[in-house]
């Protein structure tokens, strides 16, 4: 980021990178060929971008072409965030006498000369209220510059050390465990039954089935169906899905949180299969669509990281296995839909552990709740 404009305007730029890092979580954006700018972003700020131009804009065609430009890169930056809007503060620290600025569309302009100009603007407070106060500071010249520049690298420092404990990869234990419990049962049933594809056998070692599950209260089966595979190309297909989705989420949420989420998923998904099908059913499935959703809402909040895997890989993933669900005979598609939707709001509920959102929780438990009530309102009504 390279800028050559006045001392005035060099100190308003580091007071409000510092305002805007340390104090209000924004990242900086990386954008080649930018001059003269800084791009910052939080997706979770009502404006979601931050931009500082300081670079001198003499007449109203210039200015229109930034404008142009911004709506581009803005243009961007929805695409691989999956956001219909991306609200934008352009903040002008050197725009000529005769330049005429106007709003235009999502994006607010604001020229700044002085600090007056920012912290007495009404659009300005009634997003950033703490601004006044937050950008006065006792010191002056050099220290207060020293000041900036090492509580800013600071704050960078700590995010990329948060950022690397939640990607940092790390030895998937409990997915290796969900990978030997489901081995067992699948040789089980080769050497104590008439093996994974024999009705009588599924159903003696846990399958699901409606009746079973609601004329004889066994609703173990809810459970332990997930741990069960009709045959040997059902185990390896869900097997390579757990070992990599599962390897991601136990890494992204951690080991308690990815049982959770997982356990549960395939509870949610069982449940919701029984509903629309009272033939013997078992797999890992639903407890995988529950993965999925988990790395889809991972995704979502380190969107401008992941945004090109989500919309590449993830989202056609789901999209696709969803869509042969319904195409193809055989496959339970009550339980992959069962699973998608729980593990989206189990997702929610425990969270990313560097964006603990109580709101969200609280959204999650709700959402949980709803959907719960709507499968035991189909199961009474059977």
């Amino acid at each position: 980021m390279n800028y050559t404009v006045s001392s005035n305007h060099d100190e308003i730029v580091m007071k409000l990178l510092h305002y805007f890092i340390t104090t209000k979580n924004y990242n900086p954006v990386v954008l080649h060929g930018a001059k003269d700018e800084i791009w910052l972003e939080n997706m979770d700020n009502d404006y979601k971008i931050i931009r500082i131009v300081s670079n001198y804009i003499h007449n109203n065609e210039q200015l229109d072409y930034d404008l142009f430009r911004t709506k581009q890169i803005m243009k961007s930056i929805k695409r691989k965030t999956f956001t219909f809007s991306v609200p934008t503060l352009s903040i002008f620290l050197n725009l000529g006498d005769n330049v005429h600025i106007e709003d235009d569309g999502f994006i607010k302009c604001l020229k700044v000369n002085k600090m007056d100009d920012l912290v007495k603007n009404n659009t300005v407070l009634e997003a950033f209220p703490d601004i006044g106060k937050a950008l006065k500071y006792k010191e002056e010249g050099m220290e207060l510059f020293i000041k900036l520049t090492t509580e800013i690298n600071e704050k960078t420092e700590n995010d990329a050390q948060e950022a690397e404990s939640v990607f940092m990869p790390k030895k998937p234990v409990v997915t290796y465990a969900i990978l030997i419990i489901n081995l067992l049962f699948f040789l089980a049933m080769t050497f104590l039954g008439n093996g994974s594809e024999d009705v009588l056998t599924l159903v003696k070692f846990g399958a699901v089935q409606r009746n079973l599950v609601l004329d004889y209260h066994e609703y173990y089966r809810l459970f332990t169906a997930m741990f069960i595979h009709i045959g040997i190309v059902h185990l390896l297909c869900n097997s390579y899905a757990i070992y990599v989705i599962g390897s991601q989420v136990e890494t992204f949420y951690g080991k308690m949180k990815f049982l959770i989420i997982y356990l549960l998923s395939g509870l949610c998904g069982s449940a919701l299969s029984i509903c629309f099908s009272d033939a013997v059913s078992a797999g890992a499935s639903g407890a995988i669509f529950g993965l999925l959703s988990a790395i889809l809402y991972f995704g979502y909040h380190y969107r401008l990281y992941l945004g090109n895997v989500l919309r590449s890989q993830i989202v056609p993933v789901i999209i696709l296995n969803l869509s042969l669900g319904f195409l193809l005979p055989g496959i339970d598609n009550a339980a992959h839909i069962g699973g998608l939707v729980s593990g989206l709001f189990l997702s929610m509920i425990c969270g990313i552990k560097t964006k603990e959102n109580k709101v969200n929780r609280i959204n999650g438990v709700v959402l949980l709740s709803i959907f719960i009530a709507f499968i035991l309102f189909l199961i009474n009504n059977i």
